[in-house]
């Protein structure tokens, strides 16, 4: 089991920067591929960026790639989203995810492959 809890969303202006971060409890973090999710009102939820346990490998959706990074610090049961070059259609609720497999999951992995999330964070972008 895991609990996941995010941090650092809020209201930023087009072309700038934000920090998520993903706080874990447990002591199976280290062992738990990892990823971000996205929600925009009306849609579905999204596939953002993936990071496998040892944090070695990394993937992200197309439509941020470049302009988001995914880390995670084990020691510290962290992961973290940095985001920069904003965009207003980067507007939604983030959420953090966990499945139990270190192995790094494909771009666009269903929300279903994971199993433990945490409540979401909002991130809006003005134009």
């Amino acid at each position: 089991q895991v609990q996941l809890v995010e941090s650092g969303g809020g209201l930023v202006q087009a072309g700038g920067s934000l920090r998520l971060s993903c706080a874990a409890s447990g002591r199976t973090f280290s062992s738990y591929a990892m990823g971000w999710f996205r929600q925009a009102p009306g849609k579905e939820r999204e596939f953002v960026a993936a990071i496998s346990s040892s944090g070695a490998g990394t993937r992200y959706a197309d439509s941020v790639k470049g302009r988001f990074t995914i880390s995670r610090d084990n020691a510290k049961n962290i992961m973290n989203l940095q985001m920069n070059s904003l965009k207003p259609e980067d507007t939604a609720v983030y959420y953090c995810a966990a499945r139990t497999s270190p192995i790094l999951p494909p771009i666009g992995v269903p929300a279903a492959a994971f199993g433990f999330w945490g409540q979401g964070t909002q991130v809006t972008v003005s134009s």
